[in-house]
This record gives C-alpha cells, structure tokens and sequence, in this order.
C-alpha cells in the first residue's frame, strides 16, 4: 500500500509538471486554504492533504520553470519560487502543528518530574537513601593486656603471637594471620576488618578468604557485607564492586 501511495503522489507531481503553471498553483492554494480553514473537519485527511502539497509544488515550480523558457533568469525564477513555496509551506504546517505542541508541552509540564544526568551529577551523596550501613566502630586489642573482642557469634577474638604465626585467633579455632592494628567486627561475625597502611584487609570466617584492598577505605556494614569507598567524598560501594575497581599491585 505504502509503494501505492508513493506512485499516486509522484504522479500527482507529474500532472502539476506538465499543466499550465497557472493552473496548479490556484490547486495548492485551495488546498492550503481549506487545510487552514477546515483543519478541524479535515483532520481524517490532513496527512494526505499535506503530502499534496509538498509533492505538488516541486511540479507547479517545473510547470513555472518550463514556461519561462531554459536560459539562466528562468532557472533563477524558478529556484527562487521553490524556496518561497517551501517556505510557506514550511509556515503553514508549523501553524497546523500548533495545537500538538502545546499538548506536548502541557502534557511534558504536568509529568512528574526526573532527575537528569547534570542534577544526579552535582547532587549530594546520599547513601542512606539506597542502603542503611552500620557503622564501622574500630578497636585496638593490646596483646599484653591480654585483651579480646567479642568476635559476633558469642565467642571472642584475641590477637596472638606463637612460633610461625602472628595475628588474630578466634574463640573457634579460625585464624588469619596479619600485625597487630585496628581491628573491627561485622554485625554477626562474618567478617574481620584490619586497618592496614595503606587500604584495608577483610577476612571471610565463613570462606576462609582474605581480601586486601588498598585503594579503598571500610565505611560500613550492609545485610553482613562490608562497604568500601576510597575518599570521604567517594561514592560507597560492596566488596564485590570495589574489587572490581581495585588495580592490581
């Protein structure tokens, strides 16, 4: 049907071409004239009444330009009734469009407003917004004091030095070695946090796994998983994502 169309139009060109220019301009100017008359009652029709007039002032402009004769100030006189044409035509359609503009522009008003890129980039960091963290309280255990932390699951977590092994050993038996420092605790035990110099190292008790970070700072605590940033300003992120962005040393 599309191809159809397309051919009915380039047709329509064709007749415009080959009639007396006098008579296919007072054709489009009816046409324009009942499009701004009758937009309303012609508004099943518009489009197509819209795709005549575009299709048909290339051929009002041929029918001009073949009865002024070839030489230079026909050509002239011709390009230059093409440019005034389409430009009141340009005007005319834009005058059509008035009231789907304004639609737009009511409908676009009354949404409820989004944040855009510029205003997310310059807004306040807010991480309590997304997730609650716990905050992270830091310890220092003096080894000769003999002194312990309660490791989270009703055991305790002392530091240690015995032949072969310095570091922390948990009323469990699990143990990670690392120097003495600030230590801290997840919520339920899960996880072992140690300041070190540069960066932080996190000891998994479930999976046995130690990560060292030393880019990134501990933050906080969030459903049992530490949350890192790398400056006070920077945006706070899960283990798994700020391994991700830890570069390797």
């Amino acid at each position: 049907m599309r191809w159809r169309r397309q051919i009915g139009f380039a047709l329509w060109l064709v007749a415009l071409a080959l009639l007396p220019w006098w008579l296919g301009l007072p054709l489009l100017l009816g046409i324009a004239a009942a499009l701004l008359v009758g937009a309303e009652r012609l508004q099943p029709f518009a489009s197509t009444l819209r795709l005549t007039l575009r299709w048909g002032l290339p051929g009002v402009v041929l029918a001009l330009k073949r009865w002024l004769g070839g030489d230079a100030l026909a050509w002239t006189i011709a390009a230059v009734a093409a440019l005034v044409g389409f430009t009141l035509l340009a005007g005319l359609e834009s005058w059509l469009d008035r009231a789907r503009r304004r639609e737009a522009a009511q409908a676009e008003a009354e949404a409820p407003r989004t944040a855009e890129w510029p205003d997310l980039a310059l807004a306040p960091l807010r991480v309590g917004g997304i997730v609650e963290l716990v905050p992270v309280q830091w310890h220092a255990l003096d080894e000769a004091a003999n002194d312990s932390l309660d490791d989270g699951r009703g055991g305790r977590v002392r530091y240690r030095r015995e032949p072969g092994f310095a570091g922390y050993v948990f009323d469990d038996g699990s143990r990670v070695e690392a120097p003495p420092g600030r230590l801290c605790v997840s919520p339920r035990g899960r996880w072992l946090a140690l300041e070190a110099q540069p960066g932080v190292l996190l000891w998994d008790r479930d999976l046995q796994q130690r990560h060292r970070l030393r880019r990134r700072r501990l933050c906080g605590w969030h459903d049992e998983s530490p949350w890192l940033q790398g400056s006070d300003a920077g945006m706070p992120l899960p283990l798994r994502d700020a391994l991700g962005r830890e570069r390797p040393r």
